[in-house]
């Protein structure tokens, strides 16, 4: 960007901050912590726009409104958003949940991923083992929800095939 740009640019991040944070402190419900984040990733998503396609924008306050309120609305999408700090710890994972039995299953899991092509390998982990959605792994992949769901399912069948007798001695306990 042009020396001039990024002044104009700035000028407007300073003007518009304060009503972009009460905005966003209205759709968080106060949370004053995501409301900062969100203002923060739209001011750097509007400066991207701000150097290339300035001149397009028409009116750049209701553009970084628009901006805000999708960023929001991609944050509530996501997993992670539905956490909430409380008093208390949670509770400890069961005793029962990591035997040594565990350890070897999860071996004999990861040799046998390793044994997959990539691309499964890729969808099983992002998908069961990371726990992220179809669409999730569709957009990290670069590919469609239904092509992520036929990969998985058929993935699932290379793997159990793959384990073959072990499976039942692997999941007994």
């Amino acid at each position: 960007m042009r020396p001039a740009q990024t002044q104009e640019y700035l000028d407007f991040a300073r003007t518009r901050m304060g009503p972009l944070y009460r905005s966003a402190c209205l759709l968080t419900g106060g949370d004053t912590h995501l409301a900062e984040d969100l203002v923060q990733e739209t001011l750097g998503r509007m400066y991207v726009v701000w150097g290339r396609r300035r001149s397009k924008l028409g009116n750049p306050v209701a553009y970084a409104q628009t901006v805000l309120v999708r960023t929001f609305l991609t944050h509530r999408r996501r997993r992670s958003s539905g956490e909430r700090p409380t008093a208390e710890p949670p509770e400890p994972p069961s005793q029962t949940a990591y035997t040594g039995d565990d350890a070897s299953l999860r071996v004999t899991l990861l040799a046998v991923l390793e044994r997959l092509s990539p691309m499964d390998r890729a969808v099983l982990v992002l998908r069961y083992w990371e726990d992220r959605s179809t669409e999730e792994t569709a957009a990290a992949l670069g590919a469609t929800a239904g092509a992520i769901r036929v990969r998985s399912l058929r993935a699932l069948e290379r793997l159990r095939a793959e384990l073959g007798d072990q499976l039942p001695d692997l999941v007994q306990h």
